[in-house]
């Protein structure tokens, strides 16, 4: 990640959302919160899934390392983002915005094919029940777990190898809050055609592969319930992968909307109206998702609470 002998730029300006100061403490405000109810919300849901034996299944096993690629994903990015809304500075190094660059690229892929072992985890629950708890072991798990975290290092691998080429000779301003790659390749005094290409592919590779995977699940999903008479079964066998659906829905929208088009088509307003809801409301949001709607981790909080008051 060291600095090409082309490039005179020794660090980079975050611009942030606005040049209005007046704002700056607004959404200081506004971003702590979120933060804090994420930091809340997805260090508890790990606890109470680690704590409670009866949520050690298949389906929060995924749902407890969501939590943490959720609360590694915010805290990539909202720290340093508080802090340049409240300097005037706002200036990040060149290795630690390739560093933030790195680790947000690796947490989305990652978290793009955990979500697709959800599906199919969801899948096989609805679809073969009573086969589940043979198809779906702890070994499975695991190495569907694995498989999502190699993928991810691959693709920011890949991501950082060839952001690495570019040359980096004028401005240093990138008029985001904080360093996404569109925003990057737009500073280049190079040709970016190349790079962008390599990072369409693989970051189109990703989304697609996760997205059929996904699509597949729950085209068999839908499927299974339709064929299923009584209603409260269609809701019953609904309700196991509502939530889950919602989330993804949500991630893959913003992504697909920020990340497969041209940098041609970056459009400085909606791509950071965006990126603040992909990166740090959806962290936010998750835990909630699958927590209000889900008797089982409400269950599992009463019992936990239980537990701590009478310790006997």
């Amino acid at each position: 990640m060291s600095r090409s002998n082309n490039t005179n730029v020794s660090d980079f300006i975050l611009m942030g959302l606005t040049d209005s100061e007046e704002i700056w403490l607004v959404l200081f405000a506004l971003f702590l919160l979120i933060y804090l109810v994420t930091l809340l919300g997805n260090t508890g849901m790990i606890l109470i899934i680690r704590l409670d034996l009866q949520l050690h299944t298949p389906m929060y096993f995924f749902l407890s390392h969501l939590s943490f690629l959720d609360l590694s994903y915010s805290t990539v990015i909202t720290p340093k983002t508080l802090e340049n809304l409240l300097t005037s500075t706002k200036d990040i190094s060149f290795r630690g915005c390739f560093t933030q660059m790195y680790f947000f690229v690796f947490l989305g892929g990652t978290e793009c094919f955990l979500l697709s072992s959800m599906a199919y985890d969801r899948y096989v629950a609805i679809c073969n029940p009573l086969q589940y708890p043979v198809i779906m072991s702890m070994t499975l798990c695991r190495s569907l777990i694995t498989a999502s975290y190699v993928i991810g290092f691959i693709d920011s691998f890949v991501n950082i190898l060839c952001m690495n080429t570019l040359h980096f000779c004028d401005s240093n301003v990138i008029h985001h809050f904080f360093c996404d790659t569109p925003p990057i390749l737009a500073l280049s005094c190079t040709d970016t055609h190349d790079t962008e290409s390599m990072i369409f592919i693989f970051a189109g590779s990703t989304l697609m592969v996760s997205l059929i995977t996904i699509s597949v699940s729950y085209a068999s999903i839908l499927s299974t319930i339709l064929k299923i008479h009584s209603t409260s079964g269609k809701r019953k066998a609904f309700s196991t992968c509502a939530s889950h659906l919602l989330g993804v829905t949500i991630f893959y929208g913003t992504m697909i909307f920020t990340h497969l088009k041209p940098s041609k088509s970056y459009s400085l307003g909606k791509d950071q109206v965006t990126s603040v809801f992909y990166t740090i409301v959806i962290p936010m949001l998750n835990p909630l998702i699958y927590s209000l709607r889900n008797k089982e981790v409400k269950n599992a909080l009463i019992r936990v609470m239980q537990k701590r008051e009478n310790p006997r």
